[in-house]
């Protein structure tokens, strides 16, 4: 892991990569919380699945950043014993 964070740190010092990065950011966040509330409910990928009735490979997906549906927001936050909450903020 160490290494990947040697080289992230040298890549987004080129200012494209950085804008390119920043640019995802909302992805990353998604992606971030979706860990956050299976490590929290101390599930696996699998036991996620079960839970939406989908496959781990589905779950592994949605944590990846793939864009998911509201629908399967809905299921996997379930899964998880939470609920989604959707909010637009403000610019800057």
């Amino acid at each position: 892991m160490r290494d990947f964070e040697t080289f992230k740190k040298k890549a987004l010092k080129n200012p494209k990569v950085k804008a390119e990065y920043d640019a995802l950011e909302e992805e990353f966040a998604l992606m971030r919380e979706l860990h956050r509330a299976r490590a929290r409910a101390n599930l696996s990928q699998a036991e996620v699945a079960r839970r939406m009735g989908t496959s781990q490979s589905a779950v592994a997906r949605l944590e990846s950043g793939h864009a998911p549906s509201l629908t399967s927001l809905r299921k996997y936050a379930k899964a998880v014993g939470r609920k989604v909450e959707i909010k637009l903020a403000k610019v800057g």
